[in-house]
């Protein structure tokens, strides 16, 4: 099989999230980056696994700058045979997923698979945009993944159950929880890793339909108010005037 894994670099989830320039930008001094959980953990596992029962190469894709090579060095070092990077700043999801579909146009992948999403935007869009863009089937959020032949089975988590879909190859699939579990990079993986392939690509011309005007930091915790559970009024009063659900 020939599949592709498309990465994305995140911030680590303890990353302190402050922003410069006017609440413009993001402040990335002294961040660490990590691989986005979603696409190393769930995507790119599940793609080595199937490299592993029918055999075939694995190449991670990102799109982004030079600085964004240890990352992508670091899945290299998980297993995938080989890597591409497209040299641009990601500035929006259409963008990247333009990037992305254009190369893997003309590459003839049997499969394409994404993290379900970031955790620093959590948009959950690229696969999606990717798929269309391709004129691929897409299945999102997908938990298990069964490959028999040029058919995939898929199973997705919804409200009360699961539900089953069957997809001719080639398509796209952005991976949730349940699809594999984590590995760790060992040493040998690591040493392999720094020999691997990783081909840098330029972009092509495509518009950047959007830009961020500002940022604003989500309201930090409140103090709890305990009711006694003898005043249940009081509790019905607060959740309908304050927090305004009922």
């Amino acid at each position: 099989m020939k599949i592709l894994v498309c990465i994305s670099k995140s911030p680590d989830t303890t990353t302190k999230i402050a922003f410069k320039e006017n609440n413009s930008q993001f402040d990335d001094a002294m961040v660490q980056y990590i691989v986005n959980p979603y696409d190393e953990w769930y995507a790119l596992v599940r793609a080595l696994e199937l490299k592993e029962t029918f055999g075939g190469n694995v190449t991670i894709i990102n799109v982004g700058l030079a600085e964004n090579d240890a990352i992508i060095r670091k899945a290299l070092a998980i297993g995938a045979d080989d890597a591409v990077r497209i040299d641009a700043d990601p500035s929006d999801a259409l963008y990247t997923a333009e990037q992305i579909s254009a190369y893997a146009k003309v590459q003839n992948f049997d499969l394409i698979l994404t993290g379900k999403e970031t955790i620093n935007y959590n948009g959950s869009a690229i696969g999606g945009m990717v798929a269309e863009l391709l004129g691929l089937p897409y299945v999102s959020l997908a938990t298990k993944l069964v490959i028999a032949v040029n058919t995939a089975t898929i199973e997705q988590d919804i409200d009360g159950g699961t539900q089953v879909v069957e997809c001719d190859l080639p398509l796209v699939i952005s991976a949730a929880k349940g699809m594999a579990e984590q590995r760790i990079p060992n040493m040998r993986g690591i040493m392999a890793a720094r020999t691997k392939s990783l081909t840098v690509v330029s972009a092509i011309d495509s518009p950047k339909l959007t830009a961020v005007k500002s940022y604003t930091l989500a309201e930090g915790r409140i103090d709890c108010k305990y009711i006694n559970s003898s005043e249940p009024e009081k509790l019905i009063e607060l959740l309908h005037t304050e927090a305004k659900v009922i």
